[in-house]
Order: C-alpha cells, then structure tokens, then sequence
C-alpha cells in the first residue's frame, strides 16, 4: 500500500544478520518458567506503557485487548480492571497459573477442542482469557479480532525465521482503527545471542510497513546490571506504534509530554544514544 507513513529513529548495529538462525524451542521456553529464568518479568509493569496508556485507549470502552506471548504479565489486569476485555497466549501454564494467583484472581480452565492437548483460562468475572498453546496454532480456535495489541517480549522473543509468520498472524487477529503498541530492543547481537532478539526498525518496517503507519514514540536506555552477564554495556527500548494506513491520525494524537526523567528523543546530526531516556524495562 503506497499511503503509509514510518516514521522510525535509531541508530543500528552493522551485523544485523548474526541472529537470523537462532532457534528457541517451545520445550526450552517452558523449562525458564520451571527453573524461574524469567529475569523478562516486569512486577512493576511497563513504564511506558503507563505513560501512554490513556492515549492507547483514547478514552473507549469494552476494547479487546491482545498480548501475545502474555507471560504474567501485570499489565493485563490493568486492562481488565478498566473493563476491557483481555486475551493472552502463552506456551507455559506455569506462568499462566502463577498470573491468576499472583492477581489473586479466581479462574477456571477448559481444554481447546480445536488445538490438542492446549487449554484456555478464564478468570471469573470472564474479561480475561488466557490461551496455553502455541502462538501459531492460535487461528484455530477463532478467537475473533481485537482492538489493540500490547506486544512487549514478544517479537523480540520470536525465532527471527519466524517473523513474517509472526507478523501475518498479529494482522490477522486486528480489527479496523486497531492500534498497535510494540516494544523492541537494540544492543550489539555480535555479543548476545538472544533472545530476546535484536530488531531493527528496517525489520519492523519490512513487518508491518507495507499496510500500516509505524512511529517511534520514545527511546530509553533500559541497561540493567544483569544485563552484564549478556556480554553488553548497552541496550536501548524502542517503544513503536503501529496503526492502519487508512486510518491515518495526527501525530498530536500521542503528546509527547515529558515526564521527570522521561523525555522524547529527536534525532539531532552526529546524535549518540546515550541521550535516551533512562528506564528499567527489560
């Protein structure tokens, strides 16, 4: 589609391709829940996304929300106490399970007749359901369109082989007006393997550019002390938001306030990313 707008700003690594045959296996995902190799929760929940969050719903009601990849994500409670409806998929039910208790909410579960052996749980006031199977046999089971996608640890969790698969299916569950709020890393992939993975905006561009506007929000330097184990001494978050082309908004529709150490990056010549904001994310 010849009507879309990226507008994207960061500066990439050379060796994008390093990455590019790494494989995860759905067995070794589970086994980080089992062992507690989970250093990708957030307790705290997203900053970010708290920052934008009333602009990501722009005021609506009764949205269906999706969080693919959803882990425990605390996020998702936020969405359903504002009366949205949740949905998440996740391949561990120990994290599935540790979510419910951990929210101290009450759920039932039932298997999925359209995908063998995978399991859904619902809470009990029924706004958030949460699929144990693969993200990919997904589509089977009809879960219908949603509104809005929170997608934080999950492309960057993704096979990179798996990408266009990944990004098909994401398109595929959007309704109309969806928006898109996606979460993506840079650090130096020649000294971590991933995951998470490293992912340019070329990548994110090529994914998604083709149908939708893309528009870097913000930049923020997420480097923790853990992070030292990785090999790196840098990693930066981009937080990106994806919407449909014919659905064009004015970029005002995301204001760029500034918060105490928060602030909007533009790119200046000769800029160097250690101007981004400070935040622990990932």
């Amino acid at each position: 589609m010849a009507d879309t707008r990226v507008v994207l700003d960061s500066e990439e690594y050379p060796d994008t391709e390093v990455q590019k045959d790494r494989v995860l296996t759905l067995e070794e995902w589970q086994e980080k829940w089992v062992n507690h190799n989970t250093g990708f929760h957030q307790e705290q929940g997203h900053q970010l996304l708290k920052k934008y969050l009333d602009t990501f719903l722009k005021g609506e009601k009764a949205l269906r929300v999706f969080f693919p990849l959803c882990g425990k994500a605390v996020e998702m409670k936020w969405f359903a106490d504002r009366g949205h409806s949740v949905v998440g998929v996740e391949i561990s039910e120990l994290g599935i399970r540790e979510f419910f208790m951990e929210q101290n909410l009450s759920y039932s579960e039932e298997p999925i007749m359209e995908i063998p052996g995978a399991k859904i749980f619902k809470s009990s006031s029924g706004n958030i359901s949460l699929y144990c199977c693969n993200l990919f046999d997904l589509p089977r089971a009809n879960i219908g369109k949603f509104d809005r996608i929170w997608d934080r640890g999950a492309l960057v969790a993704v096979n990179p082989s798996d990408r266009k698969r990944y990004s098909d299916v994401m398109l595929s569950l959007t309704r109309p007006g969806f928006q898109y709020l996606l979460s993506v890393l840079s650090y130096d992939p020649t000294k971590h393997a991933g995951p998470p993975f490293y992912v340019t905006d070329g990548e994110v561009k090529k994914l998604f550019g083709s149908v939708c506007n893309i528009q870097c929000l913000e930049k923020a330097d997420v480097f923790e002390e853990r992070h030292k184990s990785w090999g790196i001494d840098q990693i930066i978050e981009r937080f990106v938001w994806i919407y449909l082309a014919e659905h064009r908004q004015p970029l005002g529709a995301v204001p760029p306030v500034a918060t105490r150490g928060q602030h909007r990056i533009k790119k200046k010549a000769g800029s160097s990313p250690s101007g981004v904001a400070r935040h622990s994310q990932q």
